[in-house]
Formats: structure tokens, C-alpha cells, sequence
């Protein structure tokens, strides 16, 4: 969460009003120490309170100098930031592709939009997009008011129910890049991560591509079983395309073992992990809204087993 560094065309644009705010601020803090330190000095030398005197001109004429410099300064910051606000506004060239992002209590839901609709396919929490071209945001809040921001990538802009907003990120270079609600929006704000992949094109289309598929068929007894108690157990709520789970209360599964992490970003995707996850969100992510699902240990590894496939 580096806000002071830019690895995309946005990030590069807001980074000098940030760095020019932060000294400002930095400028004025120091400024006000220094003449309450002068002042405390003045008023108290040697332990005594002197009696000093406020002579009215001396007084509105220091005033005037703060007040003409703070107005001069507020001024030319605001030029400043409408300036940069107008050169973010639009990207540079046409986007590369367009993503939903849906911001539910707590994690992410990113739909891939296509002109033709057999390539539209939902994914949650990482989003996969190409190095050295824009992409376009349409934002939205299901339940509450999110705030959706990569600092290293782009600005804040927030997820309003019943509105959508739109922005779009850049990448100049392959890499791995962290992101995080910044609206406080309930139990387990600080815990509602995302994660930018910024993949060379080909790479980009490769994984597109695998999206795309549908899961593949189990191949164990134990996967097959678990499929149907999968579907049993969790299909009003999660998505598995290709197989009779259809649900759209928590994030689509179909390519699970495809993403590093879950629980929207906050723990290992691993079977140990995965495992704990599915027996018990509740002690893993308080309040998140997945149930405990009561499953006997025979259930939960026959579901793991199938989860495992999903790739």
C-alpha cells in the first residue's frame, strides 16, 4: 500500500499533488511549533509570566500576513488538484476492457465484460489485467458505501449503492499490487483486500482464456462426492459454472485454486486454510456473512476435495 511510489500513468499523475500536499502540511505544521514555541518562550522567561502587552495594529498586520499567505496557498492547491483531477479524469487511449467491481460485506466481485456475452465471466478479490493498457471501472456498492483504491496504481473513488462511478488504472510494469477498501464500511473493513495482477499481454490472455472454461469434471470418487454435497450445502450461495451450484450471495468458485488468496484477501489460499475457512468463517473473519456451515469431518474433506479441483 505505497502511496508515494507510481507504477501506473494515473499513479504518476496524482503522485506529485500528494507529495506536494504532504510538504505543505509538513511546512505548516512546523511553522505553527515553532511561534507556539516562540510565543511560550516570550510570555515565560526564566519562569515568569511577563506582562506583554498586544498592540492592535502589530496584531491585524500579522493576521493579515497569515491570512493573505493561507489564502494564496489554499488557492493555488485547489488550482492544483482541479488541475489534476481533469487530466485523471479520462484515460489516455481507449480501454483495453471493461470490469464491474461490486463492492459486498467484505470482498470484492469483479465481472469481465464483453460485447459478446459467452465471454463475460465473473471473478472475485484479484483482478488480472494487461500491462501498458488502460482499463476501465464501473463501480458500484451492493449493501454499503465501499472505497475502492490501488494507491500505487490510481486514486480513491467509491462504490455507491445505487450509483456507479467510473475510473480506470494503468500498469507501466508486470507486477503484483495491493489494494484496500478505505471507506470504513462495517466489522471487517480492514480486512476487505484486493489485489491487482498486472500481467504481460500474453500472460493476460492466457488467463482470460482459463477464466472463460467452465470447471472441469472431478476425476476422484471423492471429488464427485463432494461436488454433490458442494451443491448441497453451498450452491444457494457460490457459483460453480458448469455444474448445478448457482448461487450469487458470496463469490464465484468456478476457478478458486486459480487465486493466491482467500477470504477476500485475507488468508493463504491453501488446503489447511481452505479447510478452516469452510468448517468455521466465523472465528477465521468475525461477522463476514458465510454461515457455519455444521459440517461432520467426512463432509468438509469430500467438499475439499472438489474445491481443490476448481483451477
Amino acid at each position: 500500500m505505497d502511496y508515494l511510489h507510481a507504477d501506473g500513468l494515473m499513479g504518476a499523475r496524482i503522485l506529485p499533488l500528494t507529495q506536494g500536499l504532504l510538504a505543505v502540511s509538513a511546512i505548516v505544521v512546523v511553522i505553527i511549533a515553532a511561534l507556539v514555541l516562540v510565543a511560550v518562550w516570550r510570555r515565560g522567561r526564566g519562569g515568569a509570566v511577563a506582562a506583554t502587552s498586544i498592540i492592535e495594529g502589530e496584531a491585524t498586520g500579522w493576521i493579515s500576513i497569515g491570512v493573505g499567505l493561507s489564502t494564496l496557498v489554499l488557492v493555488g492547491l485547489v488550482v492544483w488538484t482541479s488541475v489534476t483531477m481533469a487530466r485523471i479524469a479520462n484515460p489516455p487511449s481507449e480501454p483495453a476492457l471493461s470490469i464491474e467491481v461490486r463492492g459486498h460485506q467484505w470482498w470484492w466481485e469483479f465481472v469481465y465484460l464483453n460485447d459478446d456475452p459467452s465471454k463475460t465471466f465473473v471473478t472475485a478479490n484479484e483482478i488480472h489485467i494487461p500491462v501498458g493498457k488502460p482499463v476501465r471501472f464501473a463501480l458500484e456498492g451492493e449493501d454499503v458505501i465501499h472505497t475502492f483504491w490501488v494507491p500505487s496504481l490510481g486514486g480513491k473513488i467509491q462504490l455507491i449503492p445505487g450509483q456507479t462511478n467510473l475510473t480506470w488504472l494503468e500498469a507501466d510494469r508486470p507486477g503484483v499490487y495491493r489494494g484496500q477498501c478505505s471507506q470504513y464500511c462495517g466489522q471487517q473493513h480492514a480486512h476487505m483486500i484486493l489485489t491487482v495482477f498486472a500481467d504481460p499481454p500474453d500472460s493476460f490472455e492466457a488467463w482470460r482464456e482459463a477464466q472463460l472454461r467452465a470447471a472441469s469434471e472431478p476425476t476422484s470418487d471423492d471429488a464427485r462426492i463432494g461436488e454433490q454435497r458442494f451443491i448441497e450445502r453451498c450452491g444457494a450461495c457460490h457459483t460453480v459454472r458448469g455444474t448445478r451450484a448457482d448461487g450469487h450471495v458470496g463469490p464465484d468458485l468456478t476457478h478458486l485454486m486459480s487465486r493466491t488468496t482467500i477470504a477476500a484477501g485475507d488468508l493463504p489460499n491453501n488446503p489447511g486454510f481452505l479447510s478452516g475457512w469452510i468448517a468455521d468463517p466465523q472465528s477465521l473473519k468475525p461477522g463476514a456473512l458465510m454461515p457455519d456451515p455444521e459440517l461432520s469431518g467426512p463432509e468438509l474433506a469430500s467438499i475439499r476435495s472438489f474445491l481443490v479441483t476448481l483451477k
